[in-house]
């Protein structure tokens, strides 16, 4: 894929800075190439076949769809599914940032969720993936929990600490590779704690950015990572037309749209979504999870 770095670069720019995503509260219940990409969100390797297994509502990471290990046990890496490319479906997916050592943030009154942008998501019907923090999980349980117990949702890793796990990598810290795998079973956990039922067994790296070394340390953890191939330059953005052109710009039969789900850094985005959703619906596009977008490849 071709990602526009500078775009990316924004919601990593300021490190602590990036922030996630919050709800209403309304409750229910195959390798890629193993070229080394250190320090960038970098061309994504062509998505190989998933495994066959195929979940059922709310049974948890173990029964969703996942990629075999790379070459050398190479965590695999997913930016876009491939084959089928007449159906129209495209995966939304929002990053709900917060970093291992934003709390004394939060506890001045810095909301690091956006309950609205997950109440426009239900409201439109729109089926999306949820990559979190656990540590946004430890500051929203209950958020976490109302998110992970509706169908309509799955939660995806997105990190306990939202520190690098590769470097250079716009300024974030780095977690050491020893430590990765653990940091990745920590959001889990927290996940977990806070009652989340609809996890799935993807991950994300923070800023996009990894190399072999990070995939290889992540093998012990059994994830899939999920990059994407559309970038919604939505953080730090104030006008919502500019970032739902971008989107619906972008946007290809089986693409995957990584968002941001924030209050205080990306303001724009819910009223870009109530503009995206029922453009790309009237170009005949349907909204899938993560999981069901990797299954149908």
């Amino acid at each position: 894929m071709n990602i526009p770095v500078r775009k990316l670069a924004v919601f990593v720019l300021l490190g602590a800075a990036l922030v996630g995503c919050g709800d209403g509260g309304a409750p229910s219940p195959a390798s890629p190439a193993p070229a080394a990409k250190t320090g960038t969100a970098s061309r994504a390797p062509a998505s190989p076949a998933p495994s066959a297994a195929r979940p059922k509502p709310g049974a948890g990471p173990a029964a969703a769809p996942t990629l075999a290990p790379a070459a050398g046990g190479l965590t695999p890496v997913y930016a876009r599914r491939t084959g089928r490319s007449a159906e129209k479906v495209v995966a939304l997916t929002f990053d709900a940032d917060m970093t291992a050592d934003q709390g004394p943030r939060a506890a001045r009154g810095e909301r690091f969720d956006n309950p609205e942008l997950i109440a426009t998501l239900r409201r439109l019907e729109v089926d999306a993936t949820i990559f979190m923090t656990g540590r946004w999980a430890e500051e929203y349980p209950d958020q976490a929990r109302s998110i992970g117990r509706d169908p309509r949702f799955e939660i995806a890793n997105h990190s306990y600490s939202h520190y690098a796990f590769a470097e250079p990598c716009y300024g974030l810290p780095t977690v050491a590779a020893p430590d990765m795998a653990a940091d990745v079973r920590r959001a889990f956990d927290s996940f977990r704690d806070a009652g989340a039922v609809n996890v799935v067994p993807y991950f994300r790296f923070p800023g996009g950015c990894y190399d072999d070394t990070a995939r290889r340390a992540l093998a012990p953890a059994r994830v899939t990572a999920v990059q994407w191939d559309v970038v919604g330059g939505d953080a730090f953005a104030k006008d919502p037309d500019a970032v739902a052109e971008q989107v619906l710009s972008g946007v290809r039969p089986g693409s995957l749209v990584v968002l941001h789900c924030t209050r205080s850094a990306a303001p724009a985005t819910e009223r870009a979504i109530r503009r995206v959703v029922p453009e790309l619906r009237a170009r005949g596009y349907r909204f899938v999870k993560v999981s069901e977008l990797m299954r149908a490849g």
